[in-house]
């Protein structure tokens, strides 16, 4: 038998056959690992707000099982839910890497979010006496109240690095499907005069409702319906600005 004189072939061959031993040893463990991952993964999933609306699948693109799972569905799920979440899947002993169907994934910066609670109280204090106000019937924001834009601006920026999220409601009046196109339209039009004013795009969130969520203890026709909600990311949601300018809904 010819024996392997350089010390360079040998330790390229000892490292191959490590690499071998490694890679059957993972496919023969691999799928047991995976199965045991999601089993635990089910009721954290569920603990954190998901409960039969998020899977965790640990499994590769091409099929093989993984440690590092992709959490699927959860669309409709708000991103404080969305990251509380893929928090606690990760927190898992043996877990990896956390990213969802869509591409979103589980970064250090948004796993490290801090509750910047002066930033919530600056927040509600400007907007305790003041409210954002459109034209009406419009999602152009009333030239008054662009000074308010600028301070709420101010307020939010430390807040940079949470997600901010902007809802727009309405009151009941005119059609669901007029109200819910216009919601969504003054939240842009928030969200745009925010990124404006210097707050980064990729932090903010706008989404209408409509009038799906009247204020508590009010009629779904009060014009006091019409509003902006601002909230941060694993804090208390701060106080809604009513938007009080009369118009046709």
């Amino acid at each position: 038998m010819r024996i392997i004189r350089s010390p360079r072939i040998a330790l390229a061959l000892g490292l191959f056959v490590v690499f071998l031993l490694a890679v059957i040893g993972g496919r023969i463990s691999g799928p047991d690992l995976a199965a045991k991952l999601a089993a635990r993964a089910e009721p954290v999933i569920a603990d954190a707000g998901g409960g039969g609306k998020v899977q965790a699948r640990f499994a590769s693109p091409n099929g093989l099982a993984s440690r590092h799972p992709v959490l699927v569905g959860g669309e409709g799920l708000d991103d404080a839910t969305r990251i509380r979440i893929a928090r606690a899947v990760r927190a898992i002993p043996g877990v990896g890497g956390i990213s969802w169907s869509d591409g979103t994934m589980l970064s250090e910066s948004s796993a490290q979010i801090q509750n910047p609670l002066h930033c919530q109280e600056d927040v509600q204090a400007l907007l305790r006496a003041r409210s954002i106000r459109f034209e009406e019937g419009s999602a152009r924001i009333d030239a008054g109240s662009e000074p308010l834009i600028d301070e709420v601006a101010n307020a939010l920026r430390p807040c940079l690095g949470s997600i901010i999220a902007i809802t727009g409601h309405t009151d009941n009046s005119g059609s669901a499907a007029a109200n819910l196109a216009l919601s969504r339209e003054r939240a842009n039009a928030v969200r745009d005069a925010l990124v404006d004013h210097g707050i980064p795009e990729d932090g903010l969130r706008a989404r209408g409702i409509g009038s799906s969520q009247p204020l508590e203890g009010l009629d779904p026709a009060d014009p006091a319906n019409r509003r902006i909600e601002f909230s941060v990311v694993e804090t208390v949601p701060i106080t809604p600005t009513p938007v009080d300018t009369p118009g046709p809904r």
